[in-house]
């Protein structure tokens, strides 16, 4: 069961509502323990008194402000007692309009829940209203010594928190030197990358992604317990030059274009692209042989046009699954020229 982190009352004009706050996310990244090299000791991060060497137990600790000279001094307790009241509360200011709050203020984001059934009455009511005025509430509170400006979006009858970074949080992209703000550019530049935008184009699906990181490193760790070679993953891409910006814009809209039409056909059911009352109709005027080749190159000529699109960790999988011999030492190009055919055919006609 999910543990709520914060626990206090929202408020907003004179309605207060008791609730709770539960992480809405996690982290499923690989984690590894330190150890020393060449042994299977742990190496473990210790509170150390930089002047004696000692470790410092945990209630020995306080709070050390550097004002030049010497620190002053805190205790955990004095933090509480200059907001006893905040770090319960979580105060609407007003409410906004979503569009109006720039992504990049958002954080991180929490579920925010009533706490217990007599309160699902009110927490509906605010859930229902702020959904119906499509506003979300923007709110202050105090949390593990720290206050947070956060905003309250409700969504099918449920509130959400999402901590926000203060204004002076966000830096001046003025102060980066190398962003280059505005840059001319040739139009048919402009036009080509917006048909290269449009061929590219998608519904937004995030259940369709997943983090292939994590699982390579996964490959990894079980390639080197059983004494296998991981595979590497394909250095990353040369910069496009300026004079070969067409040629490079041109060039990933007929891949674009190439995938969208194989993933066209393979919905009709045809990776050869054909209807098929056409060849059916083909092969009864005796033409069977011919549209039998026709249909093999164009399958293949629209496989060679999907394997390129896809990175050396995935060409290494197909070939797994495939049974390729020898792949683990082959190229990325190599990798495709097997899994094409192409490697096949010139071995049959030698």
């Amino acid at each position: 069961m999910a543990r709520a982190v914060w626990g206090g009352a929202l408020t907003f004009g004179l309605v207060s509502l008791p609730v709770q706050l539960f992480t809405a996310t996690d982290n499923h990244a690989i984690h590894f323990h330190q150890l020393e090299r060449g042994t299977s000791d742990r190496v473990r991060n210790q509170r150390v008194n930089e002047r004696t060497g000692q470790e410092v137990p945990l209630d020995a600790i306080v709070k050390g402000y550097d004002v030049g000279d010497e620190y002053v001094l805190v205790e955990p307790g004095e933090l509480e007692d200059i907001a006893p009241g905040r770090s319960k509360v979580l105060e609407v200011v007003g409410f906004v309009a979503l569009d109006d709050v720039e992504p990049i203020f958002f954080d991180k984001t929490y579920y925010l829940g009533p706490k217990g059934k007599d309160y699902a009455k009110t927490y509906g009511l605010l859930a229902q209203a702020m959904e119906r005025q499509e506003k979300v509430a923007i709110a202050t509170f105090v949390m593990r010594n720290r206050e947070y400006l956060v905003a309250v979006k409700a969504e099918a009858g449920m509130l959400t928190l999402h901590t926000l970074h203060w204004a002076d949080e966000i830096r001046d992209p003025a102060t980066i030197d190398t962003l280059p703000g505005q840059v001319e550019v040739a139009e048919r530049e402009v036009r080509m990358a917006e048909q290269l935008i449009e061929a590219l184009s998608m519904e937004w699906k995030p259940e369709e992604f997943h983090d292939t990181y994590q699982e390579e490193v996964a490959k990894l760790v079980e390639a080197k317990r059983t004494g296998k070679t991981a595979v590497k993953a394909e250095p990353p891409a040369e910069s496009t030059n300026v004079v070969d910006l067409m040629d490079a814009l041109r060039a990933s809209l007929d891949r674009a274009r190439e995938r969208e039409s194989h993933e066209g056909k393979q919905k009709t059911g045809d990776p050869g692209g054909a209807p098929r009352d056409i060849k059916e109709g083909a092969n009864k005027r005796g033409s069977r042989k011919g549209s039998k080749a026709k249909r093999q190159a164009s399958h293949s000529s629209s496989k060679s046009s999907v394997l390129e699109s896809l990175t050396k960790a995935e060409l290494y999988q197909r070939a797994a699954e495939e049974d390729v011999p020898g792949r683990s030492s082959m190229s990325r190009d190599e990798l495709v020229k097997s899994l094409s055919g192409e490697r096949h055919r010139r071995k049959s006609s030698a």
